[in-house]
């Protein structure tokens, strides 16, 4: 492991619809993580609407941030760095959060950290696993991001595989408009009641698709209601649920298998998934493959994750200036 440094990191996150502070110290011990989701508010739109997103983070990072510290039992007296997620996301939200920090930064003469958001996704794993050092695969699935990542060492990443259309919690989403709550009612259907389609993409093995699978079950549900016909929600909800987590599951275990590397860990809002969480565990223990997960707080959008990401770039010399600027479309292991 590198050299361990001393260091309370405040962090920040406001890549999309939750504002988030947190205070992290060495990069694995949460002092504080404070959120605040605009879920409910974007739920009236059936989406997250991004102005209405930036707007909100601007009322409530202040507060959010004033929280981190008093959880944490410190003042910014204590705070050593300050980490900010800068891509990718929707911009104007992003832009609240980087002029933030750089704002805490300038003021108090610190140093000024930018974190990608799906490395912060992947680091969440240190938190609660101290043990957990690279090299190791990560999956991470999320709402916008299903990358399949080899973690050659802190701040080194290699992507195998990633997504050509729909990310799996996308898929997940859309398909949820017209069956809520799929994790929960997936667990009375059938899931061998329809077989939905899994692609399979030449030339890529790692690659994923779930544009297809999505439109398959909203057909297959609008030709029901066509037809007159009944259909079960429960057993929609299992099968597709297994079309999605068989492919991740597999793309997962093939690339576990060919690199040789014997520790896989999950990442991002869709790891927090029952149904994904236990068929990975399960594939890994057949293997013998080591298996790392974060508790569901640190799977979706938080702080924390960017506060224990931003540690190992700090110490490994990333310093970001005062032109720090959001970049929506920031691609891993840019800088």
């Amino acid at each position: 492991m590198k050299e361990i440094r001393d260091i309370n990191m405040l962090a920040i996150e406001s890549s999309c619809d939750e504002t988030a502070a947190a205070v992290v110290h060495n990069g694995r011990e949460v002092l504080s993580n404070i959120i605040s989701s605009q879920i409910d508010l974007h739920k009236l739109y059936g989406g997250v609407v991004p102005e209405i997103a930036s707007r909100k983070h601007i009322e409530k990072i202040n507060q959010v941030i004033e929280e981190a510290l008093k959880e944490a039992d410190v003042t910014l007296d204590d705070i050593d760095a300050v980490a900010v997620t800068y891509g990718p996301g929707l911009v104007g939200a992003l832009l609240v959060g980087v002029a933030e920090a750089k704002a805490i930064a300038y003021a108090r003469n610190l140093p000024l950290v930018g974190v990608h958001h799906i490395e912060g996704h992947i680091s969440a794993n240190y938190i609660e696993h101290p043990d957990l050092e690279p090299p190791f695969l990560c999956l991470v699935a999320s709402g916008g991001h299903t990358h399949l990542v080899l973690v050659r060492d802190y701040g080194n990443y290699e992507i195998l595989g990633r997504t050509r259309d729909d990310a799996a919690g996308e898929a997940y989403d859309k398909v949820a408009r017209a069956i809520p709550k799929i994790d929960r009612i997936a667990k009375e259907g059938n899931p061998d009641a329809v077989s939905f389609p899994k692609a399979h993409i030449e030339g890529a093995e790692y690659d994923f698709s779930f544009s297809g699978l999505k439109s398959a079950v909203l057909n297959y549900i609008n030709g029901c209601k066509m037809k007159g016909e009944s259909y079960d929600p429960a057993d929609i909800a299992a099968s597709f649920q297994k079309a999605v987590v068989e492919v991740l599951v597999e793309k997962s275990m093939k690339a576990a298998e060919n690199s040789g590397i014997y520790k896989f860990a999950i990442a991002g809002g869709v790891a927090s998934n029952t149904a994904l969480r236990a068929a990975i565990k399960q594939a890994c223990e057949e293997r013998q493959i080591r298996f790392f997960h974060p508790s569901p707080v640190y799977c979706t959008d938080n702080a924390a994750m960017i506060g224990a990401a931003g540690y190992y770039e700090f110490l490994a010399g990333t310093r970001h200036g005062w032109d720090l600027n959001a970049v929506p479309n920031l691609k891993l292991g840019e800088r």
